[in-house]
Parts: C-alpha cells; sequence; structure tokens
C-alpha cells in the first residue's frame, strides 16, 4: 500500500475532480421495511465525483426490527446460526429485544 501525506491525497483527489467533505453527523439512520439500520456514532464523508454526491458512512452499526414490522426468516435465521437454538427460541428473542445483536446476547447467556 502506499504511504501518502493526508494533504497529498487532498491534492491529488481534487486534481482528478473528486471533492470530499466530512459531514458533521452524529447518527445515521437507514430505513428499510422490516427494520432500521443505525450507525452511532457515526463519521460521514460526502464525495463528489463526475456529478455524482455519494456518502461513506462508518461506526457503529446497529439494526433495529420495527416494533410493527414481522421479524423476517432471514433475522431469524441469523440468531439461530449464531446461537444454536431453535427457531422457536431465536424468534421469541427477537420479538422481546427488536435488536438481532441483542436477541443473540440473551439467548447466548
Amino acid at each position: 500500500m502506499f504511504n501518502l501525506d493526508p494533504k497529498k491525497m487532498q491534492a491529488v483527489m481534487r486534481q482528478m475532480g473528486i471533492k470530499q467533505e466530512e459531514i458533521d453527523a452524529l447518527r445515521v439512520v437507514i430505513e428499510t421495511p422490516g427494520k432500521n439500520i443505525v450507525v452511532e456514532p457515526a463519521s460521514v464523508q460526502k464525495i463528489v465525483m463526475q456529478g455524482q454526491e455519494s456518502f461513506q458512512i462508518s461506526g457503529d452499526v446497529k439494526e433495529v426490527l420495527l416494533a410493527d414490522g414481522d421479524i423476517s426468516e432471514d433475522d431469524v435465521k441469523i440468531v439461530m446460526e449464531k446461537t444454536g437454538r431453535s427457531e422457536d427460541e431465536s424468534r421469541k428473542a427477537l420479538e422481546k429485544t427488536h435488536d438481532i445483536a441483542e436477541a443473540i446476547l440473551e439467548l447466548s447467556d
């Protein structure tokens, strides 16, 4: 990998027409039909290249199931695989916690 000074890297990116801007974000929420993906604390970079805007997000990721949404089979399978528990136990833990990670932790105790 190249060892580039961050200032030199920014200069090279500007020459290529790439603009990068730090967004002062505390939290990012991606809403989907069955769950929200929450990144908190969030580090967000806005990148503009050839007229297209994109965002790079990093931080601690947490998936939160929506209270009135159905629990997806994929979520149940993930909990089952990670804990070795039955489908029924995994589903009940998800219904209780509404969070994949917390369901896994609860069943792992």
